[in-house]
């Protein structure tokens, strides 16, 4: 059976340009797309013998903001298959349940009820820090949610965690007919010792080939899965998190990897992704990798 696309709809404005992103994301996939509205109305609908036939308040409430994202994943491409539910439970559980079964879960920046000044919601937070499958949280101005840049970027961290997110970028860039932007930043520390000449001599030659060596690596394999797709390699001195945000100006959507550990249910983001899901001037893609063996959620992932 193929998997969906699955959208958290909140009836937010974030949450309807997440639709927008999403049935365009399954127009170039060709899969279909799940609309899922996490309401409580039934267990807090106390008095609902008091309405007599009338539905409760919270009902009507959900179901029109179901029908609304329906219908305008409807009327943005009509050729996609969309089914819609409203399920009882709390949003991020939803969702995260929902991936389960799902290709790539999509949810807005932030939901309805969340503070202005939030620069992401704590649902989308939850979904992105914890979900096993591809997770999209949509952001950006009207350029890069509309594909226009033909450029997506993707951070390439040291470890196994990247390997589905170099994999996933790829793809993205096929289906759209645009660049990779493989990036792999690299820093010289201050203070460091080695009995490596090279490194004696040079340090930041040194540090700079190492990244390259390993951004290098980390493409090989996939370029050669995808011959039509144009690749942009570069390393960059700096911290990753501000590379990745700042470059993601010029960018349609920004992938990067992030480990799962089994048992483990807190929030498993490292300070790459947790900064792009604030800050990132695109949509950003956060691609999960389950490492039986990591001690650390951010473990490989640059700084």
């Amino acid at each position: 059976m193929e998997r969906p696309l699955v959208v958290g709809i909140d009836g937010s404005d974030p949450s309807l340009l997440a639709v927008d992103w999403a049935v365009d994301e399954a127009v170039r996939r060709g899969s279909p797309l799940r609309l899922v509205h996490a309401s409580m109305w039934e267990r807090h609908e106390n008095d609902t013998a008091s309405h007599g036939t009338r539905r409760p308040a919270k009902q009507v409430t959900a179901e029109h903001i179901i029908a609304t994202a329906a219908e305008r994943a409807g009327r943005r491409s009509p050729g996609v298959r969309v089914t819609a539910d409203i399920v009882s439970a709390e949003a991020a559980d939803v969702l995260l349940r929902e991936g389960e079964h799902a290709s790539v879960v999509v949810t807005g920046v932030r939901g309805r009820g969340e503070l202005a000044g939030l620069l992401l919601g704590s649902v989308s937070l939850a979904v992105a820090a914890r979900s096993l499958c591809p997770v999209v949280v949509v952001r950006g101005d009207r350029v890069a949610l509309s594909g226009q840049h033909e450029r997506v970027l993707l951070g390439v961290g040291v470890s196994a965690a990247g390997e589905e997110a170099v994999r996933f970028a790829f793809r993205a860039a096929e289906e759209r007919h645009s660049t990779v932007d493989a990036v792999r930043a690299w820093r010289c520390p201050a203070h460091e010792g080695s009995d490596d000449p090279a490194l004696a001599e040079a340090p930041a030659r040194y540090h700079e080939e190492q990244a390259s060596v390993l951004l290098d690596k980390a493409l090989a394999d996939v370029a050669a899965d995808h011959p039509g797709v144009r690749v942009r390699r570069a390393t960059v001195e700096g911290p990753a998190r501000k590379v990745l945000v700042d470059r993601s100006a010029a960018a349609d959507l920004v992938v990067v990897g992030a480990l799962r550990r089994p048992g483990h249910f807190g929030l498993q983001l490292g300070r790459v992704s947790h900064t792009l899901l604030h800050h990132a001037q695109c949509p950003v893609a956060v691609v999960p990798h389950r490492d039986q063996g990591a001690s650390s959620p951010s473990r490989g992932e640059p700084q």
